[in-house]
């Protein structure tokens, strides 16, 4: 068996705008990805956050994400399908698992 593995402690952070990071755990040939995304509280996406041209998985690890609408508390799952959008915030703080199965 081949698998991988990446300790999210261990994968390079990229800020993505101020209080808002990503861990890339994987990428597969395809495109798709696996990723974490940290939110500080008080941080918010600049611009919406369009998802094209596949749709996104968000499962809330911890804190409580805000999508510019509602509050989703940790333990949520979000299927954003492709096209749809959101303005990624917190005000408390959260940590995402995000996962894009067509890139």
């Amino acid at each position: 068996m081949d698998f991988e593995s990446t300790v999210v402690a261990d994968a390079p952070t990229r800020e993505l705008f101020p209080g808002i990071r990503l861990r890339p755990l994987w990428t597969g040939p395809d495109g798709a990805s696996a990723n974490v995304v940290e939110i500080d509280a008080g941080a918010c996406w600049e611009g919406k956050d369009v998802h094209e041209p596949g749709p996104e998985e968000v499962y809330v690890v911890s804190g409580v994400f805000n999508d510019g609408f509602t509050d989703y508390p940790a333990g949520t799952f979000i299927h954003a399908p492709a096209g749809s959008w959101h303005i990624p915030q917190s005000k408390t703080g959260c940590v995402l698992f995000v996962f894009y199965p067509e890139g």
